[in-house]
């Protein structure tokens, strides 16, 4: 959804807004009133300010009568852009596991020395999105317990654009999960390893994620004709009471920041995402 708001927002910026010269997105905020579905949409844009260094529109999606997401986008020329620069003296905590040995075997075979591509996910009835990626672990395990890191590219063999970024914001392997089985362990006294995490959809609840609110952070342009890796780093604080934050950070396989980003997100019944719609509460999160 992130991604084809980036290319709406690309899309007016190229053809109608083509004067302003401002063609890359570099902030997003984006509210999910209503859960979407498989279909048509349609969506408006509406321009909000138009300056000589940044432009900020609206554009809101609307399906079968009912406005079910709206965002606010800035767009920029980023290779443009001059002005106060510092080194904040920032790493990822904890750091970056290594890089992938060679990433044409990664992509060929789906493993190396370090990395091993995720394979059946849980519910990708649910998750239909997840089968358009291929997302690679760390061999080893995660950093931590609440740290997910993943290689990511596309299962069509498509390289990842700036739209892209906003595939990736939101495209990993589920946290949750992975904390109700690192508790399922430790109640049964069992250590805690990779190996041991549970692969049955029937050992795992079935949990819906809907994002209430996202927030997306450009820094980088990628190349015009895209690329084929990104790193995600994702980092999640606290989750209670059904509502919980995740912190993203995207790398380029240079190890440079493309982009952040940041979601607050609901937990919630999986069959409240395929229930039938109605005009009341059933079409609200």
């Amino acid at each position: 959804m992130t991604a084809t708001i980036l290319r709406v927002a690309a899309t007016h910026f190229n053809t109608t807004l083509a004067a302003q010269k401002q063609p890359h997105t570099i902030t997003l905020h984006a509210e999910f009133l209503r859960r979407t579905n498989a279909g048509g949409a349609t969506f408006t844009v509406r321009d909000m300010k138009l300056g000589r260094q940044t432009s900020t529109i609206h554009v809101s999606l609307t399906q079968n009568g009912r406005e079910e997401v709206v965002a606010y986008l800035t767009n920029a020329d980023i290779n443009a852009e001059t002005g106060f620069t510092l080194q904040t003296g920032w790493s990822p905590d904890p750091p970056l596991p290594a890089r992938p040995t060679d990433f044409a075997k990664l992509a060929a075979d789906g493993e190396d020395e370090r990395w091993v591509v995720l394979r059946d996910l849980p519910h990708p009835k649910l998750r239909k999105a997840v089968t358009r990626a291929r997302m690679h672990v760390p061999r080893g395990g995660q950093a931590a317990p609440n740290v997910i890191d993943e290689w990511i590219r596309l299962e069509s063999g498509e390289k990842l654009t700036m739209e892209g970024i906003g595939f990736v914001a939101d495209m990993w392997p589920q946290m949750i999960e992975g904390l109700v089985v690192k508790q399922q362990q430790q109640q049964q006294q069992r250590p805690a390893s990779h190996e041991k995490v549970a692969k049955k959809e029937g050992d795992l609840p079935w949990l819906w994620y809907p994002t209430l609110v996202l927030n997306l952070d450009i820094k980088k342009t990628l190349p015009p004709e895209g690329v084929d890796w990104l790193h995600v780093r994702v980092h999640a604080k606290r989750v209670k009471n059904g509502r919980y934050d995740y912190e993203i950070v995207i790398f380029d396989d240079k190890e440079e920041v493309v982009a952040l980003s940041h979601h607050v997100a609901l937990v919630l019944d999986g069959s409240r995402n395929t229930a039938a719609r109605g005009k009341g509460d059933s079409s609200k999160i």
